[in-house]
């Protein structure tokens, strides 16, 4: 009886999670992209200034829910020693969000590299 009560619960009120990657050279705007989304579709979080955004250390995760889906965002930093570790993400995610930085036309190249590499090792 417990099973089928706890199925009926999951099936009712569990959220489908999925994982996205958000991946972009340093300073390309992933983070405030997070941001933005979270502020967007959370209600009541009200975000932080977006003068205050740093650059990424590691890994930022972000949490957002639409309809009956939660999406889990990980921000994961740009830089080229972080880079070589975003292939080891991908096997958990269920999707790749690439933030290109459109103002910054002399890295556009090396954007372009960095997005490549892991699809083709």
């Amino acid at each position: 009886m417990y099973t089928l009560l706890s199925g009926l619960y999951k099936y009712m009120f569990q959220k489908d999670e999925y994982c996205i990657l958000i991946l972009g050279l340093d300073n390309a705007g992933k983070t405030t992209f997070l941001e933005q989304s979270k502020t967007r579709f959370n209600k009541n979080y009200k975000g932080m200034s977006l003068s205050k955004i740093t650059t990424t250390v590691g890994l930022n995760i972000g949490t957002v829910d639409v309809g009956k889906a939660r999406l889990m965002f990980w921000d994961l930093g740009g830089q080229e020693e972080l880079q070589s570790l975003w292939d080891k993400y991908y096997a958990e995610c269920h999707g790749v969000i690439y933030v290109i930085d459109s103002t910054d036309e002399e890295r556009l190249a090396e954007s372009k590299q960095a997005f490549d590499e892991p699809l083709h090792p």
